[in-house]
């Protein structure tokens, strides 16, 4: 965050609010409230001061901040309690906070489909490529998920959307760029699922090719264990080795792949959403780089970082779970 502040700040965001015809009466006031008139290094602990939820402020910013004064702190600021303030966007003065919760469910939505459909596809093509290895069962899923792998995703973005939302769109239906909800006459609104399939196959692309490669050799090396031969000798069925036994103690790699991929589209898959025109918060982070609206951008980042951690937090009580043996 502080090397993102020193790089983007730079640019002049008093400019860009005004617009380019302002006069210099006006580009001054606007940088004085802006706190743009200050040194850098002040500018960046003030934005600290408003990211903090126990801050220092005036007493007449309370209705800007929201707060609950705990102390008073000399004749005009006091000690608060607050929700954490990520400012307003240079462009739409929107408050980044509400920009960002619009843009959510958008990501959300994108997100968990792409996860659900290469973890389920991932850890089937991998278990089956393990069951059958050598042959071309094995060689196929290898060879394909190392091209979903070795293709970039905002290459592969293009390539799908040009062919099937351009050159085949008779065919296919879909568009390359498609509202997200459809509006009845009362206000309702409904996901349009349609407007998923493109993305959705496009994202999930890497995710399951990677999916596929980590479900197939943990199961090649937990089918060469011990007490796999063990079940065998019982009797067990093979049914009932791989998929309650082999799987479940191959799984662990898995659900750490899973979690990374999930924690980053769920921070914005942002050449994917700018592609299809799909509005989360991808698209609303690339359009801020483009307009240099610094607030957008770092309220981001914030963002971000925050879902990877409660993701990491997840998975490791998950792991508990799948895994018994990690509790001891």
């Amino acid at each position: 965050m502080f090397i993102l502040f020193f790089v983007l700040l730079p640019a002049d965001p008093a400019r860009l609010t005004m617009g380019q015809r302002s006069d210099a009466k006006s580009l001054a006031n606007t940088r004085k409230e802006l706190n743009l008139d200050k040194p850098l290094p002040t500018q960046f602990l003030l934005y600290l001061n408003d990211l903090s939820p126990v801050a220092v402020h005036t007493i007449s910013e309370q209705e800007k901040y929201h707060y609950r004064s705990i102390m008073n702190v000399g004749d005009s600021n006091v000690l608060a309690l607050k929700t954490p303030y990520l400012r307003r966007s240079y462009q739409t003065k929107k408050e980044v906070s509400s920009m960002l919760v619009d843009a959510f469910p958008g990501t959300f939505i994108l997100a968990c489909l792409s996860i659900i459909v290469a973890t389920i596809l991932g850890i089937l093509l991998g278990t089956l490529a393990a069951l059958k290895q050598n042959t071309w069962v094995d060689t196929t899923a290898i060879f394909t998920s190392v091209l979903g792998i070795s293709a970039p995703s905002f290459f592969a973005g293009i390539l799908i959307a040009y062919f099937f939302g351009f050159l085949l769109k008779d065919y296919t239906g879909l568009s390359i760029v498609s509202p997200m909800w459809d509006y009845s006459p009362y206000g309702e609104r409904h996901l349009i699922l349609k407007s998923l399939i493109l993305p959705v196959f496009t994202l999930s692309i890497r995710p399951l090719a990677i999916i596929v490669q980590i479900t197939r050799s943990s199961m090649l090396d937990v089918l060469n264990q011990d007490f796999i031969r063990t079940a065998y000798a019982k009797g067990l069925s093979k049914q009932m080795v791989v998929w309650k036994h082999a799987l479940r103690n191959a799984l662990n790699p898995v659900i750490t792949s899973i979690s990374g991929w999930f924690a980053e589209l769920l921070a914005g898959s942002f050449f994917i959403e700018y592609i299809f025109g799909w509005k989360g918060i991808g698209k609303i982070t690339v359009d801020a780089l483009n307009k240099f609206d610094f607030p957008v951008v770092m309220g981001a980042v914030l963002f971000t970082a925050i879902l990877f951690i409660i993701i990491n937090i997840f998975v490791d009580v998950l792991y508990g779970i799948v895994d018994p043996r990690i509790k001891k």
